[in-house]
């Protein structure tokens, strides 16, 4: 295996040679998807505690910045910012004799404060405590960056005076905005820029079955023929299932349904405060009747799943209850960045202490859901640069408007998640039941991940912080059928909107997974130019049975369709009862778009 896969790119995914660099920035930083708990000042704290409460280095690191800031002062070539931090690309920062000091001396006082993470990392604690005290540290020298203020930041001085302060007003309705209507966080995008159905999730269906928990949509076939097994995908139950269908040409379902593939999607209802008690059991019961519904209206006896991130662990629970019923209905599981052992070491980690657990379960309790805003707050604290004080610089002192990006919009068009789910979710987060045979029960049954017994195709991905890939390769051991394990070049999200045609996407494949460990795997893996969707798309093609002629309808007589894609859920339109209960043919026949 090359040696360059595992190694940071400093944030940065440059795999999609296609998309502009911001956008790349954009795709790479959003991280939606597994949120368990909320950060707090008192977390915050706690973690900057661990940090400081190390005497021996706190005061070598002391020493050595006062000895630095001398040479500062004097004059030196030391703690330059690298090209890549775009938060000193103006030219100021290097040619100003003030702002080259000011920016050398808070680079070399971050460079003090990594350090002291380091030195509790070397200590060998417990890794959670080094997690919440590098949340903490990284949160907090973020928001120290002189960048951050109109003073500290050449370049929204010079725009300042370039637009004789027009910028300087923007900016203030810019902020005052997000006060009022973004939790005085800085908006990541416009969100009025796209409208899904319109812009966004295009790709034609029809919704086929509906429940109160989530929506059934069969997408139409693009090909003469298809193939006999169908597919079920499984988006995670917090954000909305199109980030797996944007635009066309960005879309894995576009994809899927290009290589002659029977595709169908749930769609999740966003739950409000009077479904605070939806827990595993109801989205477990709704993974089930797709199934049935899937099955009724192609004619198969059996269907291929694959999960996404927070949906692998629904589709997970699932398998294992029809293992344990004798109820053969799925024949081959795919999982997308989902973690299953939440013993594996990642930065989700800082959120995990008892307290501040049990301080998000009492808050969901009390509200019956946590809110999107919520969710999305955890992941924009965790890349403090790109998701907080990138928007505050651009919107809030340069005076732009928020970008215009797809992949930003799904991002800002959360859900949110009922309490009863969240407190399991924390659960399996804290004690990691998952993997405890009996730790979780759902559906009548107790969770044994070993009675899977189906083949299984698992990714991860190589610059993944929320799901790292060696915690996702545990799956291939976790399960007890045969393992596909493939490894993407990209982040969380960004692994996952990767369609094909870019020559600098790549991914690993070819170790055998069964058996081996990560770092086996890893040194007999090859690397790949492409995307995963195809190295996907030739494994489940293999398990999709024969070939027959596109079916000319959606839906069947059992279940005809209900409304044109992306269905009602997605737009948080809720139809009557009577429409969930007796479902009748819509008048749009299907898919009409």
């Amino acid at each position: 295996m090359t040696a360059d896969v595992g190694r940071a790119s400093d944030g940065r995914d440059d795999s999609r040679g296609d998309v502009p660099h911001d956008e790349t920035d954009a795709v790479e930083a959003v991280e939606n998807g597994e949120a368990v708990a909320i950060p707090s000042v008192g977390g915050f704290l706690r973690g900057l505690g661990l940090a400081l409460a190390q005497a021996g280095p706190v005061s070598r690191e002391a020493t050595r910045l006062a000895r630095e800031s001398v040479q500062i002062a004097r004059g030196t070539d030391e703690h330059l910012p690298s090209p890549k931090d775009k938060r000193f690309s103006d030219p100021a920062w290097s040619k100003n004799p003030v702002y080259r000091r000011v920016g050398q001396l808070y680079l070399a006082a971050g460079g003090a404060a990594s350090r002291l993470v380091d030195d509790l990392e070397a200590q060998q604690i417990d890794w959670h405590d080094v997690e919440r005290a590098r949340f903490a540290v990284n949160a907090l020298t973020s928001a120290l960056a002189p960048t951050n203020t109109t003073l500290g930041n050449p370049a929204a001085l010079k725009h300042a005076f370039d637009t004789a302060g027009a910028s300087v007003l923007r900016g203030l309705k810019n902020l005052a905005h997000d006060v009022r209507h973004n939790g005085g966080m800085p908006s990541q995008t416009d969100r009025t820029a796209f409208t899904v159905g319109q812009d966004l999730a295009l790709t034609p269906g029809a919704v086929v079955h509906r429940t109160e928990v989530a929506e059934l949509i069969q997408y139409a076939p693009s090909t003469p023929t298809v193939r006999r097994r169908p597919v079920l995908v499984i988006p995670p139950p917090i954000g909305r299932y199109y980030f797996l269908d944007l635009r066309p040409g960005r879309s894995f379902v576009e994809y899927a349904v290009s290589q002659g593939l029977q595709v169908f999607m749930l769609s999740w209802r966003n739950p409000q405060p009077e479904q605070a008690d939806w827990g595993m059991d109801d989205y477990g019961r709704g993974i089930v009747a797709a199934l049935d519904t899937v099955r009724e209206i192609t004619g198969s006896d059996d269907v291929n799943t694959i999960g996404f991130c927070a949906g692998g662990i629904l589709m997970s629970t699932v398998l294992s209850h029809l293992a344990q019923t004798d109820a053969p209905v799925v024949h081959s599981a795919s999982y997308g960045v989902t973690l299953l052992d939440f013993d594996s070491e990642a930065p989700i980690g800082a959120f995990s202490a008892p307290r501040l657990l049990e301080l998000a379960q009492r808050d969901s309790r009390r509200k019956g859901i946590i809110s999107a805003r919520s969710m999305g707050t955890v992941f924009a604290w965790m890349r403090p640069d790109d998701l907080v004080f990138n928007y505050v610089i651009n919107q809030w002192l340069m005076g732009e408007d928020p970008p215009v990006f797809d992949i930003l919009a799904w991002n800002a068009d959360g859900t949110n998640l009922p309490a009863r789910l969240h407190e399991q979710f924390l659960g399996i987060f804290r004690d990691n039941t998952l993997i405890r045979r009996g730790g979780v029960s759902v559906l009548g049954t107790p969770v044994d991940l070993s009675r899977i017994e189906v083949p299984t195709f698992v990714t991860g991905a190589v610059n993944d912080h929320l799901t790292p890939w060696k915690g996702c390769y545990r799956t291939t051991q976790l399960l007890s059928g045969p393992s596909t394990f493939v490894l993407s070049n990209a982040g969380h999200v960004a692994s996952l909107v990767n369609p094909p045609g870019n020559p600098k996407a790549t991914y690993w494949a070819g170790g055998r997974a069964a058996g081996t460990d990560s770092e086996t795997w890893q040194a007999s893996a090859e690397k790949h130019t492409g995307s995963w969707w195809e190295a996907w798309a030739e494994w489940v093609l293999e398990r999709s049975g024969e070939e027959r002629p596109a079916p000319a309808d959606l839906g069947s007589d059992g279940h005809p369709p209900l409304e044109p894609a992306p269905g009602s859920y997605v737009l948080d339109r809720v139809p009557a009862p009577a429409a969930r209960e007796r479902p009748g043919r819509s008048a749009a026949g299907g898919v009409g778009r």
